[in-house]
């Protein structure tokens, strides 16, 4: 199979945002507008950049695996999991699903939440329509969603929040940090005043922690946050 060459700055580029590679997975720091996988848009998605880049950089004449076990949305950067096997699809696949990758983000506000931290619990309901969730009364076909925040500091005009998922609903960090008044840096669908240059919003996943689906060792990674972050540090 024939991949298309990357030129010399896109492969600089992808080697770059590696951060962690054995024979089973590929870590890497996805950047604003990427997407994972391929859509109705037809744009070149994440894991085929890196099946091109394995293909280079190893010199692999035939099929490069690239397996996705979980999605990042368009807008979002920060860590993102390819698998490089079958074996490891699969195993990956399976933990995400039971909760067994546990994800902390980083959140960069409008406001500054109430109290420090504290554990917000929703039912949530998603609009197919509008590609969006609101936080709902308990009813038929709501969800239960579950996270755990804590405030970090304040920039200039900013604020950052962490934020542990602990349920994968759709959209759900834009959708509880907006309900609890603190919408999201550039997330015009959930409130905020403004874009981003970048088309982006200011919502990272930042940490990753889970078991090795092959090695069984303990994987912790974590993604420097983009430069237009400004007077957000990566300590």
């Amino acid at each position: 199979m024939e991949y298309r060459r990357l030129n010399d700055e896109e492969f600089s580029d992808l080697s770059s945002r590696i951060l962690y590679e054995d024979n089973h997975i590929l870590i890497v720091n996805k950047k604003v507008g990427e997407i994972t996988q391929g859509d109705k848009t037809g744009d070149e998605c994440l894991a085929d950049c890196y099946k091109a880049f394995i293909a280079m950089r190893d010199g692999k004449p035939g099929k490069v695996f690239m397996g996705i076990p979980h999605r990042l949305d368009r807008p979002v950067s920060g860590i993102c999991i390819l698998a490089k096997t079958s074996k490891s699809l699969e195993r990956l696949t399976e933990m995400f699903r039971e909760g067994e990758v546990h994800k902390t983000y980083w959140a960069l506000c409008c406001q500054k939440p109430e109290k420090t931290e504290g554990c917000l619990e929703d039912w949530m309901s998603r609009n197919e329509k509008q590609n969006k969730s609101f936080v709902v009364s308990k009813r038929d076909g709501a969800k239960l969603a579950r996270l755990n925040y804590r405030f970090l500091y304040s920039t200039d005009r900013y604020h950052l929040i962490e934020v542990e998922l602990l349920t994968g609903r759709h959209h759900q960090i834009r959708c509880q940090l907006s309900h609890m008044g603190c919408c999201i840096k550039g997330d015009l669908k959930y409130g905020a005043p403004r874009s981003n240059p970048d088309g982006g919003i200011c919502l990272h996943a930042h940490n990753i922690r889970f078991v090795h689906p092959v090695k069984k060792t303990e994987i912790n990674v974590s993604a420097p946050v983009p430069e237009s972050w400004k007077g957000v540090t990566n300590d």
